[in-house]
């Protein structure tokens, strides 16, 4: 594939299951090393764009371009080019870590001479040298997800796409996630993901797609995004705990305009504060739907 090529490439993606229209003419590029991440409540039409990229599922309508192959016409090319790592760690809990990697090693007939180095690297790499000997059934819910991962990096893909990958994680094994990404992608592997975690794509994303009833509502840096939103938000807390967020430009004039219509409402306000837009106010104003926060 060329460098100059983007790495995946989307053009008026559609799918339906039965009645329900699941994607609308979706349209999105990603760039090579890039981390990209779709960003969506449930529902929004995430692992749908993912499983047609791994052509798990076939469009409908549209075009679908993995390094440099169309996922209809040349799908076996498609599978040396992309991994998948799904919601839910697709491991064998009655086999060890090492025992995992290296039946999936065998099953997509890796050079046998490479097979040991390969599985020993990467669970080094992942962190899981000391329990590679331990049935999977004693592993926590944070190793298994990295077991998952290492075996998506087997045969070395160029394109990662992680779906939901720190779901149900605890925040030491998320942050070990989050590191790994970042690893890969400083080592040119283009890694999408899909999340509903705002704090996840702000993290990690070089460019974000927000998904919202099978189309792309809003695409861009997660600054850029930001910027959709205004220059500052105004955060309003009300005696009776409910919590209003207003974007301003951040003049005195709008500042004023504000705090002008909240004295006219008549309600009781214990505080006020300013601070930066979110991808959470990106998230409301194109969706109307608030997103999931990590506790």
């Amino acid at each position: 594939m060329s460098d100059d090529l983007p790495a995946i490439e989307v053009t008026g993606l559609r799918k339906s299951f039965g009645p329900t229209r699941v994607l609308d003419g979706i349209s999105f590029s990603v760039a090579r090393g890039e981390v990209f991440a779709l960003l969506g409540p449930n529902g929004a039409g995430k692992t749908t764009t993912v499983n047609v990229l791994s052509t798990l599922v076939r469009p409908d309508a549209g075009r679908v371009v993995v390094g440099g192959h169309d996922v209809v016409r040349h799908p076996r090319a498609v599978h040396r080019t992309i991994s998948l790592t799904g919601q839910f760690a697709a491991v064998d809990e009655l086999l060890t870590g090492r025992e995992n990697l290296r039946m999936m090693g065998r099953l997509g007939h890796l050079d046998r001479a490479d097979l040991s180095p390969r599985v020993n690297g990467l669970l080094a790499r992942f962190g899981l040298t000391d329990a590679a000997d331990r049935r999977v059934s004693t592993y926590s819910g944070g190793m298994r997800r990295r077991l998952d991962i290492a075996i998506s990096l087997l045969p070395r893909p160029a394109v990662l796409v992680l779906d939901e990958p720190t779901t149900g994680l605890d925040p030491r094994s998320r942050q070990a996630v989050w590191r790994l990404v970042g690893e890969l992608s400083a080592e040119g592997v283009t890694v999408v993901l899909t999340t509903q975690y705002l704090e996840e794509a702000d993290a990690l994303a070089d460019r974000v797609a927000v998904l919202h009833g099978g189309r792309v509502v809003g695409a861009g840096s997660p600054a850029e995004l930001k910027r959709l939103v205004g220059e500052d938000v105004v955060e309003i807390h009300y005696a009776d705990g409910r919590l209003a967020s207003v974007p301003t430009t951040g003049s005195l004039a709008d500042v004023r305009r504000i705090l002008d219509g909240v004295a006219g409402e008549g309600h009781a306000v214990e505080r006020l504060a300013m601070r930066e837009p979110s991808l959470d106010d990106v998230f409301l104003r194109l969706t109307d739907t608030p997103a999931e926060v990590h506790p």
